[in-house]
């Protein structure tokens, strides 16, 4: 068999795998698996809304098991559509993922793209403005395009939203901010386009309201609008947490390096009051959609651009943001689009950021950039048409460590010392029972698939 067969025979298996019981499994009571609505009226170009929050754990939300926090706004988007229980960030950490879904490709393509953040101004760090991505590939197609919140793509004067095909930027370009005073160690960190700005009000609810605006004054469409909250990403800071703020700024102003990062701050309480004022957020945007009647012909995707930290509810994956463990990658995915997609369904088909992209690309009718090809797949055939789902590897690197995911198996080396592992996520979504010895022509296979992939990317240095 040729490698190209070889490889088409494996993702068969893995789209096998995938629309088995892990798509079935984690239903809830009220939620169907996921059957496309191949009768659905044709759609208008969407306008795309995507949503993102930041370090917000797998299971952080109430429709996926959070026993404590409430967010009825992001419950009902997925009773509206459907939500995915096997879906994963590019990356375990802030930076990567986002490059991956702005270019629809590895993260490793793109020098920038090795930043675990990226964390300095430089030349060197960033998308390059020449390079195709979301954004500029739409707004060639006619749709407006606009960001607000967190970028964390590249600083000026080399990098930021507007040089990258957004027309509408409002945020920081940092990866965090102190939630009132827009301070990080580098001084204030939030702009108007390019231009500094300042605004002191809370910032989860600065930046849903600014989304709100932008979607009731967008009424002619097409529009892509990503809105990227900081939230619920440290400092432990909730809506009111003033006093909080003003230390944590007085700490910066005298060169504390760690003040934001908050290490002796934060509560389970606090974390509970972050995620729901994004949630919060969240329906002030989606109430947008409604009362100016674009609710129907928008896709709306949510997501995470990592695991969860310190006080995210995880169960019952092991492992945090920066690591691949699941708990470092897998991340809620709700997607809703009345149009063509049928309310109240799950489905576990396994899905990472790139895919989105593709994704996106595709029910919008816009081709890629030939000279800078996707690695994700589109799942429009499968939403849209009723097509089986694309069986694709799903492959993650970090500097110290390396996974793949291929149906419900995936080889996972946490460190460059171990040897590897070899999980049945189907059955061990947790990650304890290490299967190597036991099928070890399918972790040569998934190791070997690993380091394929990995040839054919930017090495770190």
């Amino acid at each position: 068999m040729s490698r190209r067969g070889a490889t088409a025979a494996m993702g068969a298996m893995a789209v096998a795998a995938a629309t088995g019981p892990l798509a079935t499994g984690t239903a809830h009571a009220d939620e169907r698996p996921f059957r496309a609505d191949t009768g659905a009226r044709p759609a208008k170009r969407p306008n795309i809304l995507v949503i993102l929050g930041d370090d917000l754990g797998w299971a952080d939300l109430g429709c996926y098991g959070s026993p404590a926090i409430r967010t009825p706004h992001l419950d009902g988007l997925a009773r509206q559509g459907v939500r995915f229980t096997d879906a994963y960030s590019a990356a375990a950490v802030c930076s990567p993922t986002r490059f991956g879904l702005y270019t629809g490709r590895y993260p490793g393509r793109l020098r920038g793209g090795l930043e675990e953040p990226i964390a300095r101004p430089d030349e060197l760090h960033g998308i390059p403005p020449g390079h195709p991505t979301l954004a500029s590939l739409l707004k060639g197609a006619g749709y407006a395009t606009a960001m607000f919140g967190k970028w964390h793509c590249g600083f000026l004067p080399w990098y930021s939203p507007l040089k990258s095909g957004w027309d509408t930027f409002f945020g920081n370009l940092s990866g965090a901010v102190d939630y009132y005073s827009k301070m990080t160690a580098d001084g204030r960190d939030l702009y108007e386009g390019e231009v500094p700005t300042e605004s002191l009000g809370y910032y989860t609810e600065t930046i849903a309201d600014r989304a709100a605006a932008f979607v009731r004054e967008a009424r002619g469409g097409p529009w892509l609008l990503n809105l990227n909250f900081t939230a619920p990403h440290w400092p432990w800071e909730g809506p009111g947490d003033r006093a909080v703020s003003a230390e944590i700024t007085a700490r910066i102003r005298a060169g504390d390096s760690r003040a934001l990062w908050h290490d002796d701050g934060g509560s389970l309480d606090t974390y509970r009051r972050m995620v729901e004022a994004m949630d919060a957020g969240v329906g002030r945007v989606l109430a947008a959609l409604r009362e100016t009647g674009q609710e129907r012909d928008t896709l709306v995707l949510f997501s995470s651009d990592n695991g969860g930290e310190r006080w995210s509810y995880q169960w019952p994956l092991s492992g945090a943001k920066a690591g691949l463990n699941e708990g470092g990658i897998r991340v809620p995915n709700i997607l809703r689009w009345p149009a063509r997609i049928r309310p109240r369904q799950v489905s576990g088909v396994p899905v990472i950021t790139q895919d989105w992209t593709a994704t996106i690309l595709e029910v919008t009718g816009v081709r890629p950039a030939a000279s800078h090809p996707l690695d994700g797949l589109s799942l429009a055939g499968h939403l849209l048409r009723g097509e089986r789902a694309p069986g694709h590897d799903l492959f993650w690197r970090t500097r110290t460590a390396r996974a793949l995911r291929r149906g419900r198996w995936k080889y996972l080396r946490a460190t460059p010392s171990a040897p590897g592992a070899l999980y049945d996520l189907a059955a061990d979504p947790r990650e304890q029972a290490d299967l190597a010895r036991r099928r070890p022509e399918v972790f040569t296979a998934l190791k070997s698939r690993w380091e394929e992939i990995d040839k054919g990317l930017l090495p770190y240095s």
